[in-house]
Parts: C-alpha cells; sequence; structure tokens
C-alpha cells in the first residue's frame, strides 16, 4: 500500500528541487494543478497514469517516486562517456558534466587552435550565468560591447543575457573551461 503523505512529500519536494511552481509542473506533466495539489497534500491517490506523467513532467522515473529512492540525486559520467563536438574552424568542445533532467548546469571544457574565432552565441535567458578559467593560451571574451582578455590561470564570471564570444588571439592553442548555469524559458516564446 501507498503512503499518500509520503508520496505527495516526495513529489512536492521535486517539485521544489527544481525550481518549478505548481503551474509549470501542470504545463510539463498535463496534469491539472488541483489533481497536483490534491497529491502533493496526500488528499488524493493519482492513478499509474497520473503518476506517469507526473514523474515526466519532474524528469525522474516512476519507480523513483514510488520508492523513495535517491538513484538520481548521484549521477557519475565517466571519462569514456564525454562527448567531444568538433566545431567549424577547428575547435573542440567536451561536455564533461553528467546530463541531469530538470538541472541546466554544464561544464565544459573547450580548445580553440591559435587564431580561431569560436564565433558569438546568443544572449541566455535572464538569470544565465557563466564562469570562465583559461588553463593555457590566451582568449578573447566578447560580451555585448566589451572586449576581456584573459591569459592562462585567469577567470571571469559574467551575466550571460548578452551575446558573448570566445577567440584565441594567441599563436598557441588555448584551453578553457566554462561552468554555465542556463535558464530557460518557462513558456515557449515567454523570457526566461
Amino acid at each position: 500500500m501507498v503512503d499518500l503523505q509520503l508520496l505527495g512529500s516526495q513529489i512536492q519536494s521535486a517539485r521544489v528541487e527544481r525550481g518549478l511552481t505548481l503551474h509549470d509542473l501542470a504545463e510539463r506533466s498535463a496534469v491539472s494543478i488541483s489533481m497536483l495539489s490534491s497529491v502533493e497534500h496526500g488528499a488524493k491517490a493519482p492513478t499509474v497514469v497520473v503518476l506517469g506523467r507526473i514523474a515526466e513532467g519532474l524528469g525522474v522515473e516512476l519507480t523513483t517516486l514510488l520508492t523513495g529512492s535517491d538513484a538520481g540525486r548521484i549521477v557519475i559520467r565517466h571519462t569514456q562517456d564525454h562527448e567531444t563536438v568538433e566545431e567549424d574552424g577547428g575547435w573542440t568542445r567536451t561536455i564533461l558534466s553528467p546530463v541531469v533532467p530538470g538541472v541546466n548546469f554544464e561544464w565544459v571544457r573547450s580548445t580553440l587552435p591559435p587564431g580561431c574565432d569560436a564565433g558569438t552565441f546568443p544572449a541566455y535567458a535572464p538569470g544565465s550565468h557563466e564562469y570562465v578559467v583559461v588553463q593555457s593560451g590566451g582568449l578573447r571574451l566578447s560580451l555585448a560591447d566589451r572586449v576581456v582578455d584573459l591569459r592562462a590561470g585567469d577567470s571571469v564570471y559574467f551575466a550571460a543575457d548578452v551575446p558573448h564570444g570566445y577567440a584565441n588571439p594567441s599563436k598557441r592553442p588555448c584551453v578553457y573551461y566554462v561552468a554555465a548555469l542556463i535558464m530557460r524559458p518557462r513558456r515557449p516564446g515567454q523570457p526566461g
């Protein structure tokens, strides 16, 4: 028998951890706000179909909601699972961080050959942040109408809600790391 209070508490905790409102989860799961509220308060027993939709909206396995397992709280990405993307111009980008549903964080290592300009990236939603650390070489970071030159060992933080670009003006390869928290709009076409 399922403890409805415990189930409701686990769903609410998962929703809050992901920064979702009841309205957000209702849109993601196609379950009404009133039903979600009743389930979170332990007042209604959801059907398996409804519980499956809620789990999908939260980006977790159905069994996680039923068992309270925290298996998704630790996610390991082994080195052989890192994805390296080779971009035009000869630069590479490797996503080092595990991909976790509902978490908009990435840890990326990039390598720019000498003289390479990786281009300009569009502004992300308000509330987005990037931290950059240069391991070797030189990096020219363009932020809207400002240019920042960084050397090995330098680091920078910037609000990533402006167009930003990366270039290597030096004569040796540049290796740098980006820790990014990228906010997503709540609804298609609506700013963050």
